[in-house]
């Protein structure tokens, strides 16, 4: 009577066996998949990126004009405007903003002396 083993025992032991081949098989693939992937090489697209940056500056550009056809003496437009239009080599266009910022803002010297700065440089 002290001797009870019982005989699930070699049923038990298949069926833990046959799990755990299961989970690290399923794990593996999982695995393999993933580093398989990470290990490919990277698509690069052909976008030149000097395109895609005078494309932003056009659409920065466009979305400003669209506040300033609504709110036409908005200051953050307007000096948002100036910006794209410095980084776009457009001075006449930046001048002629900078004096509407001036005439609108005339206690703000850093507009004055900006303008001052373009005209100088050649711009008018």
């Amino acid at each position: 009577m002290a001797d009870k083993t019982p005989k699930e025992n070699p049923l038990k032991r298949i069926l833990v066996l046959c799990s755990m081949v299961a989970f690290l098989g399923s794990t593996g693939y999982g695995l393999f998949g993933l580093y398989s992937n990470a290990l490919q090489q990277p698509q690069t697209t052909a976008t030149p990126e000097e395109a895609s940056v005078e494309q932003q500056l056009v659409a920065k550009e466009r979305g400003y004009e669209l506040v300033l056809e609504r709110e036409p003496e908005n200051r953050v437009a307007l000096e948002g405007l100036v910006e794209i239009r410095l980084q776009m080599q457009d001075t006449q266009g930046a001048i002629a903003l900078l004096a509407k910022l001036v005439e609108l803002h005339p206690q703000e010297a850093g507009y004055k002396v900006k303008l001052a700065d373009l005209k100088s440089q050649g711009g008018e």
